[in-house]
């Protein structure tokens, strides 16, 4: 009976500390914002401008009409998804970068199946999505291989991986896949069938081409909070970050976690190449993604790789940046301004010592209050 006690005590506290953690990512996250548009408002009051028209203009542009709405819901789907796919690599303490290989990837294997394969409707969406996230999961497995097995440095394995694929992925575009007779540069459109639901159509308003591709990031999000907090593998990629010479000591195959977390990460990268092959653009565009890969890296950060935050981060940041074309267009304010909140981000999610601080001093009241 006691030991039942003590195992449902320890339970507690766990599920304590695990809703404190969130809490803390959360209000780090928060906090991080306000602190950089603070920093963008001074930054524009002493060069001259008008911060305050300039940031009504940011921050309510993108509501003010349903087409921006969905231009802001679009975006934050791919970069959303970009965030999650390299914060599960970033759990287990691998700097990886290679979103972009994983995206294009994902977005050639859609395309394939979505262009030149019959399917029935229904099957003929979800189809090109697994084929997009095996082809991005393959994309990760290498640097993870390569790191796992040969001691590879896992930044400069995916950014050369980066190269290659972004040039077979153009090579491909511009050529074999190449629409024929068309001008442009771009492959034939996809099956209707394949397409992903426009929200336009269940809410009656024009949302351009925002889709349904929103409920899939929501729910990658949770899927993947649920495998790092309630499954074993969540488990060893958490105590491979924290520390993996502890991790192997304890009987964790350390190698096979590190493949493991590109492997996840690169298969939801690809889905966000399928998001915009089947959602977005509805065929291979050249730049599919653009900076996005790794911007990704920034909502990642900003959320300190929470998957639930990230699902916050990926909302915010896609709005700064529809904002900031929206403040360039009715304001004097150039989109610099944003790259200056952006910058700011990326220099406080990296320090580290703030959020940590905090912890302890959270976990020691907790001790003291005993």
């Amino acid at each position: 009976m006691t030991g039942t006690l003590v195992e449902t005590e320890d339970r507690r506290q766990y599920k304590a500390t695990r809703r404190r953690g969130l809490t803390v990512d959360l209000s780090m996250t928060l906090a991080t914002i306000l602190a950089a548009l603070a920093i963008g408002f001074l930054v524009m009051l002493l060069t001259g401008n008008d911060p305050v028209g300039a940031y009504e203009a940011m921050l309510t542009g993108p509501l003010e009409r349903s087409f921006r709405v969905g231009r802001w819901l679009e975006d934050a789907t791919t970069l959303t998804l970009l965030g999650l796919s390299v914060a599960i690599p970033f759990r287990a303490r691998q700097i990886s970068l290679g979103a972009e290989s994983q995206l294009y990837a994902g977005a050639l294997a859609a395309a394939a199946v979505a262009v030149f394969l019959p399917l029935p409707p229904v099957v003929a969406v979800i189809v090109p999505l697994v084929a997009a996230a095996a082809a991005g999961a393959g994309m990760g497995l290498v640097p993870g291989a390569m790191k796992a097995r040969l001691g590879a440095n896992e930044i400069v394995a995916t950014l050369m991986l980066n190269a290659i694929v972004v040039r077979v992925y153009d090579y491909l575009v511009n050529g074999p896949l190449k629409e024929p007779g068309s001008s442009a540069v771009h492959s034939k459109s996809i099956q209707q069938d394949s397409a992903l639901t426009p929200l336009s159509d269940w809410f009656g308003i024009p949302l351009g081409r925002a889709n349904v591709g929103l409920l899939l990031m929501v729910f990658t999000a949770v899927a993947l909070w649920l495998l790092i907090t309630r499954t074993p593998l969540g488990y060893r990629i958490r105590m491979t970050g924290s520390n993996p010479e502890f991790a192997e000591y304890g009987g964790i195959r350390v190698p096979r976690v590190i493949e493991w977390s590109f492997v996840i990460g690169g298969a939801v990268a690809g889905l966000a190449g399928a998001h915009l092959v089947q959602g977005v653009y509805g065929r291979l565009e050249p730049g599919l993604a653009g900076s996005l890969a790794f911007e990704g890296i920034v909502v990642a950060l900003l959320a300190r790789n929470n998957p639930l935050v990230v699902v916050v981060a990926g909302l915010f940041y896609s709005y700064l940046r529809a904002g900031g074309d929206i403040m360039e267009q009715q304001t004097d304010v150039g989109t610099e301004i944003v790259v200056v909140i952006q910058a700011v981000i990326v220099l406080l999610v990296t320090a580290q010592a703030l959020p940590d601080l905090l912890k302890r001093r959270l976990a020691r009241r907790e001790v003291a209050g005993r």
